[in-house]
């Protein structure tokens, strides 16, 4: 019997709900985390992930936006049922997502599972948030006079997310469930290392009934990614969680000039109980009066 060909795998960004390579024709080396290869210096290849470019960055923005619309408009109830959907296509394929967590970040096969154990428990975990998060954030507020008065939460738009570095899986659906359960479109940057996962998760997410758009999926150089996305005037919000200190100042600067919502990054235990900050971090409130008819 004649000996087969490897068939490697060849990843591509998600971006309006297709995968295109990117514009610019770049990719870049992926290696196992050195602690995986038992050495010091360059791990094992893996893979040659496409080097988005701003031109990337700005198409991806392009999608979000249109993408917003039908998202935000769809029922909370909705929006819980494909996230949940999510979850289950996940769980048919631990195995694969296991073997890219252990190469991306250097853990044994167990730890790696339960990594991805716990990414999927996510996913149900901001699922059953989808309707409930109104009752947490909106409320019937107490007027002067024959009106009803009632705020409401909103999402806030488009989200460009800078993907946690240390954690590609667990960290990244961390950040990125709870900006498009609550109504947002997200523009994510992979963590640049251990970009994989994340491209992985984009063919779940384009089998999982999620309207294309509304993730996109970026893989590259943090920093040649994330400053067009903070300086886009059609970007809502950042989340800066991937970023280092220097360059996080940076851009949080550059969002200043369209008065983007920004989420500054901090040190976070992942596999702690996510609780509902990020959840309340990219709502606005409206709020609106109504005459009581007396």
């Amino acid at each position: 019997m004649s000996e087969r060909l490897s068939v490697l795998k060849t990843y591509k960004l998600y971006v309006g709900g297709k995968f295109p390579r990117s514009e610019s024709g770049r990719v870049y080396e992926v290696t196992t985390a050195t602690s995986a290869a038992g050495a010091a210096g360059k791990g094992t290849w893996l893979a040659n992930a496409p080097l988005a470019s701003r031109k990337d960055a700005r198409d991806a923005v392009v999608a979000a936006r249109k993408a917003f619309g039908g998202w935000s408009g769809a029922t909370a109830y909705n929006r819980g049922q494909i996230l949940y959907r999510v979850a289950e296509m996940l769980e048919g394929r631990r195995e694969q997502f296991a073997a890219e967590v252990a190469d991306a970040e250097g853990l044994s096969k167990a730890k790696a599972t339960a990594q991805v154990d716990a990414a999927i428990d996510r996913w149900v975990w901001y699922a059953g948030w989808s309707d409930k998060v109104a009752q947490i954030a909106g409320s019937s507020n107490p007027v002067a006079g024959p009106y009803f008065n009632l705020s409401a939460p909103e999402p806030t738009g488009v989200v460009a997310v800078v993907a946690p570095q240390e954690s590609s899986f667990l960290g990244l659906v961390s950040v990125l469930a709870p900006v498009i359960v609550t109504g947002n479109t997200a523009v994510v940057v992979a963590a640049e290392r251990a970009p994989l996962p994340a491209l992985s998760l984009a063919e779940v997410l384009a089998t999982s009934d999620l309207p294309g758009g509304v993730v996109n999926l970026l893989s590259g150089r943090t920093t040649e990614l994330a400053a067009p996305l903070a300086a886009h005037q059609d970007v809502n919000a950042l989340d800066l969680t991937g970023a280092d200190a220097e360059s996080a100042k940076e851009l949080e600067t550059a969002a200043a000039d369209n008065l983007k919502r920004v989420l500054r990054p901090r040190a976070q235990d992942w596999t702690a109980d996510p609780g509902t900050d990020r959840l309340l971090a990219f709502l606005e409130t409206k709020t609106v009066w109504h005459p009581m008819g007396v």
